[in-house]
């Protein structure tokens, strides 16, 4: 037989087991070497389960931990029994226990014995891999790591602390050339004879046995000082999400795993029955002789890194929930949000809902409840109008209520005296927010309240200052919502022009010119209540200069000339 399997076990021995029969039951021999911190008795279970095949060996146990030095030397000492133990073998190939062959083992001999002088091995310069994660690309291999980056974090970054302040340097031995690639290799017995019987192998190893993570340099480096033909690339399926870490597949890959035609597949769920049943049964006439092509399933694992790291537009999830500004869009949908409008107008709500067909609510964000349209207690996605659940997390809300009604347009009010302080930030910075803002329209209720006057003049000076610090949001830099903002004496001075902006911006259908205006309220005498606030020492600028306005307006017009057609 042409080829050999290496195993690299710590876990999951039931699964090894099956495993290994598979390759040694179709005559290809298999070394395991099972990590020394496994126990004993399971060890001896395995040997014993096992015993029953003659072309499987077991090499001595070194203590493999990830990142270390002691994945390099379970591959060696497991390469080493290959050769010596099975003289026919060819090709080494390199696998963990959770590796999982996908095509018949006859396709795989075939595949190598038709490039018998070939090195299936991952092996770039450092400049060519895109695909390190940590921060540690050249420094992996010009800095010592004698401390586990999983079991002393700690130690391991103080020590990368210290030999960068001291500018500490290791140069590669003999003018190596660094590469790394995929642990996972298939070399022939030319290249890795040559590797493992070198006269400097123990410079080599002095040198890497504090490189951080090693098993994936230390092969892909030296091979390139022996191998007369390597193939770049891993005969093993072998995924990994942004992070780095491992994709692993479940029963529902099934068919994405037959579709990539790979040899091999790391890391298959332990529990993965119909994987197991699936690619372990014999098959009649189940050689498709093709060459193995990872990349067909490239697309979906980039849409899966996509999804998990982005998410759908508007809604949180748990991987993107706990990082600021990782959301895929603040919203799901566009909405409106209209400030001073319901006080300017009496019938503002119904006048907006019938005349585009959105869902017109009241104050969302008002002190005592939230305002849904029709006065209702509970809207879509059981979202009820306590105000306290609702300020628990003003965020979580304003999505969730966009969110679970998309699909159509919401349109809402707000004002000064709402509990929008948390969530004002993110609307001004959405870009599917509609922001129309009539400042001093808080006024109007103020002048038709029965108050008594130095309660108005008061409400007025803490209206007026929240309004004007919620203006320095909406006009700062940062902002990306489609922001309108009106005086209120600019407003009434004209108000059809601003309307029919606004509701052409929202997508009403009907284009022509606006002929139904909403109720204004009666503003009869609130020029000299404004001037009143300013008698009292309370200068109500946001509302523009309303009463030269209003004369302005009593003012009989000059009649125009007609134009002289020729």
């Amino acid at each position: 037989m042409s080829l050999g399997v290496i195993l690299l076990i710590h876990n999951a021995l039931d699964r090894v087991e099956q495993v290994a029969r598979h390759w040694a039951t179709h005559g290809v021999p298999v070394v395991i070497h099972a990590d020394s911190r496994m126990p004993n008795s399971r060890y001896q279970m395995l040997i014993k389960g096992l015993s029953d095949l003659e072309n499987i060996r077991f090499s001595a146990r070194h203590k493999c931990e990830w990142g270390t030095w002691g994945l390099v030397a379970a591959s060696q000492s497991a390469a080493e029994v290959m050769l010596q133990e099975f003289p026919s073998v060819r090709h080494v190939y390199l696998a963990s226990g959770s590796c999982l062959p996908l095509r018949p083992v006859e396709e795989l001999v075939q595949y190598l014995a038709e490039r018998p002088n070939t090195d299936f091995i991952e092996s770039a310069t450092l400049a060519d891999v895109p695909w390190t994660i940590g921060g540690l690309d050249h420094e992996r291999f010009t800095l010592r790591f004698p401390f586990s980056w999983k079991r002393n974090r700690r130690l391991f970054d103080l020590c990368v602390d210290f030999q960068r302040r001291f500018r500490m340097h290791r140069q590669m031995p003999d003018g190596l050339i660094p590469h790394m690639g995929s642990q996972w290799w298939c070399l022939t017995r030319q290249t890795l004879t040559a590797i493992l019987q070198d006269p400097r192998r123990g410079i080599y190893e002095r040198f890497f046995r504090q490189v951080w993570i090693p098993d994936e340099s230390y092969f892909q480096t030296l091979v390139r000082l022996y191998s007369r033909d390597i193939q770049s690339r891993s005969l093993t399926l072998s995924k990994f999400d942004f992070q780095g870490k491992p994709h692993i597949f479940y029963d529902d890959h099934l068919q994405l795993l037959r579709r990539s035609d790979c040899f091999v597949a790391r890391k298959i769920w332990p529990y993965a029955d119909r994987l197991y049943n699936a690619f372990l049964t014999p098959q009649p006439d189940a050689l498709n002789r093709t060459e193995p092509n990872p990349g067909k399933i490239d697309r979906i694992f980039a849409k899966a890194v996509e999804r998990r790291t982005q998410g759908r537009t508007g809604l949180y999830m748990q991987s993107r929930f706990p990082n600021p500004d990782w959301e895929n869009g603040f919203t799901a949908s566009e909405y409106s949000m209209f400030e001073g409008f319901s006080e300017l107008f009496e019938d503002f709500e119904s006048w907006l809902g019938r005349l585009t067909g959105a869902r017109v609510h009241g104050h969302l964000f008002a002190p005592e409840r939230v305002n849904y349209e029709g006065g209702v207690k509970v809207i879509n996605g059981a979202l009820s109008d306590s105000a306290a659940l609702r300020d628990r997390n003003p965020r979580a809300f304003l999505t969730n209520m966009i969110w679970n009604t998309r699909g159509e347009r919401q349109c809402f009010q707000v004002g000064p005296a709402d509990h929008i302080q948390e969530v004002e930030w993110d609307i001004a910075k959405d870009p599917n927010a509609q922001i129309c803002v009539i400042t001093g329209a808080w006024a109007v209720p103020l002048f038709r309240s029965n108050l008594d006057f130095s309660e108005i003049r008061r409400t007025a000076a803490e209206l007026q200052r929240r309004e004007s610090r919620h203006l320095d949001v909406l006009r700062s830099p940062y902002a990306k919502a489609r922001i309108h903002i009106w005086s209120l004496a600019e407003f009434v001075e004209a108000p059809m022009e601003p309307l029919q902006a606004i509701i052409g911006e929202i997508g009403q259908t009907d284009k022509r010119r606006l002929t139904e205006a909403p109720k204004m309220v009666n503003l009869t005498g609130f020029a000299q209540f404004l001037q009143n606030l300013k008698n009292q020492g309370m200068h109500p600028y946001l509302t523009g200069d309303f009463p030269n306005t209003l004369e302005e307006r009593e003012k009989p017009r000059k009649p125009r000339k007609p134009y002289l057609v020729k």
